[in-house]
């Protein structure tokens, strides 16, 4: 009895994967760092800045969350 076995080669060594590692780095770099500006100027508006725009200083770290990342 024969078996043949197929194998493709995907282009993933280590060198690949290296290399997609450091791209997803620094791509969640930049996000935070998005993060990190939205957050603060938010927290540098005053209370009643924040009010006239409907959300309070609670609000500020899931709105920078959602504009980041998304729901």
């Amino acid at each position: 009895m024969a078996t043949a076995v197929n194998t493709t080669y995907l282009g993933t060594g280590i060198v690949d994967r290296i290399r997609g590692l450091f791209t997803e780095f620094k791509a969640a770099q930049a996000k935070r760092a998005t993060y990190r500006t939205t957050y603060n100027e938010l927290s540098n508006l005053t209370d009643r800045d924040l009010a006239d725009l409907g959300f309070s200083r609670y609000d500020i770290a899931d709105i920078a969350h959602e504009h980041v990342y998304g729901k």
